[in-house]
């Protein structure tokens, strides 16, 4: 790195940080109270420098990274995620094999639980620069395939795990998200904040016409924009998560929208040998050979798409956070081997849960300008509080209070990033195909074609084609390109053509 001399931050009374020299001592030694700096945007500026992570090594609270009022927030925004999200593909699951809502509660409060001990063992103790290992969204629309070709749900997600922790050992995932360029990495946070975002105000509005009062919806989404600009306008975004879920639950109940706390404090059953029961739990039993079969390309496809998914959540930090924190940044190959681990364990205990990286907490932090390891912390106590307490499950899966958080808290801010970062250069060649083929397929085709062809220098940046070794011009991505492709074939997952396997088709 560098040495050269940076302006203070925001007024900054003390000496900034200008480069590694500067951090021989610890970060007990170089921290400050708020009371030294101007503003508190100076002082959280001046924490993401001074901390100094360790990788499987213990890092302590107040030793090495301190809590701070602003990690509740993303905490806050990564339980009501967890909560929706494993509810989703637990219920996936359950239509298909006849299981019913109980299961699916219960496995939910047992997920919550899980993933407590994990982001906290990981993310806040021995792989502070691992994202959480969350839930693996885009892979919901696949599990009823899945489960039409006879596939295992624990014989997925250790297949997963396996595949992942091979990814993180080879620096894989690093590896392709440094061959990304900023316009196909723009072009990739465009298309999921714009179609999450509609995603999102359908639902809502599904919901409000689904209880005869659409209004509701039209005046929840009203008051959130209005809200959001506002935030937007005191520079204090980071506070949207809490703001638009008391204005969207407060709003909807005042005008009359039913909500009702169902969900009594208790227990999961803490028995895997009940969940992989052959009469209780799934009803499956332990997987065979075939189920490993059966789920191959599924486990492989699954794995493939957490480089793009991993990639735009470490640029939205890079893009949130000062200069001098590359120390602070999400390391993507630590999160991929944080996430198989939990996904191994977690598909052995009898989870529900497909890990991959918890977007609904790393884009709060990384508007909050807080590192992950505190707010990790955090996450783990109020998912076991949620699982625990349960009322709070049924708050955060109310419609208002959890369309409006997924809306300000993760796919606005992902759509603000994309344009960010498809401003200058010839990036929005690269953009508009990413856009255009993830419309095609799905995001994870787009981010993988459009990579060869930008790396190719047919569209974007020809200098930047010109540099890369014939190793990164073309032979990795065309190869990345072919397999995701083909395994997405093999599935049926092209539109308009048949899955190449008869046991796929559905």
């Amino acid at each position: 790195m560098s040495n050269t001399q940076l302006p203070p931050l925001d007024g900054n009374p003390q000496q900034p940080i200008t480069s590694d020299n500067d951090l021989q001592d610890s970060y007990v030694d170089l921290h400050k109270p708020n009371s030294s700096f101007k503003n508190r945007n100076a002082y959280l500026n001046h924490e993401l420098q001074i901390m100094q992570p360790k990788r499987w090594r213990p890092n302590l609270p107040f030793r090495d990274y301190r809590f701070e009022y602003e990690d509740t927030i993303p905490a806050m925004a990564a339980t009501i995620g967890k909560v929706v999200m494993v509810g989703a593909i637990a219920a996936t699951f359950a239509g298909p094999l006849g299981l019913s809502d109980a299961f699916v509660l219960e496995n939910v409060r047992y997920e919550l639980l899980i993933v407590a001990f994990f982001v906290i063992l990981f993310s806040g103790f021995l792989l502070p620069t691992a994202n959480l290992a969350g839930t693996h969204g885009p892979l919901i629309p696949l599990i009823p395939i899945v489960v039409a070709a006879g596939g295992h749900p624990m014989a997925f997600g250790l297949l997963i795990g396996a595949f992942g922790l091979l990814l993180a050992i080879s620096k894989g995932g690093s590896l392709l998200a440094n061959l990304t360029s900023k316009g196909v990495c723009g072009g990739l946070l465009l298309y999921l904040g714009f179609i999450g975002t509609i995603s999102q105000v359908k639902n809502l509005f599904a919901w409000a016409e689904g209880i005869g009062m659409a209004h509701i919806a039209f005046v929840v989404i009203l008051l959130t924009i209005i809200l959001y600009a506002v935030l937007e306008n005191f520079q204090k975004r980071w506070l949207a998560v809490p703001l638009s879920c008391l204005l969207g639950g407060g709003v909807a109940f005042a005008m009359g929208a039913p909500f009702a706390f169902e969900t009594a404090p208790g227990l999961p059953n803490m028995n895997p040998m009940y969940w992989w029961g052959e009469d209780t739990g799934w009803m499956l039993g332990l997987p065979t050979i075939e189920s490993f079969v059966v789920v191959l390309p599924f486990a492989v496809l699954a794995v493939a798409m957490w480089s793009p998914d991993f990639l735009g959540h470490q640029v939205f930090q890079k893009i949130s956070y000062p200069k001098r924190t590359e120390r602070v940044l999400m390391d993507i190959d630590d999160t991929m081997t944080s996430a198989s681990i939990r996904q191994v364990a977690g598909s052995l205990l009898g989870g529900a849960n497909f890990a991959s990286s918890w977007g609904t907490y790393i884009v709060p932090a990384a508007i909050a300008k807080r590192p992950i390891p505190a707010g990790a912390v955090l996450t783990g106590v109020f998912c076991l509080i949620a699982g625990i307490w349960g009322y709070p499950m049924d708050l955060a899966i109310w419609e208002p209070v959890m369309c409006v958080a997924l809306i300000v808290g993760v796919f606005i801010p992902l759509l603000e990033a994309g344009m960010e970062m498809t401003r200058e250069g010839k990036t929005t060649q690269s953009a508009a195909i990413v856009v255009f083929a993830s419309a095609l397929v799905n995001p994870a085709f787009g981010w993988s074609i459009t990579l060869v062809l930008d790396n190719l220098g047919l569209i974007g940046s020809k200098e930047r084609s010109a540099n890369l070794t014939k190793m990164s011009r073309w032979i990795i991505p065309v190869v990345t390109f072919v397999i995701l492709t083909g395994v997405m074939a093999i599935v049926g997952m092209l539109p308009g053509i048949p899955a190449l396997l008869p046991n796929f088709r559905h």
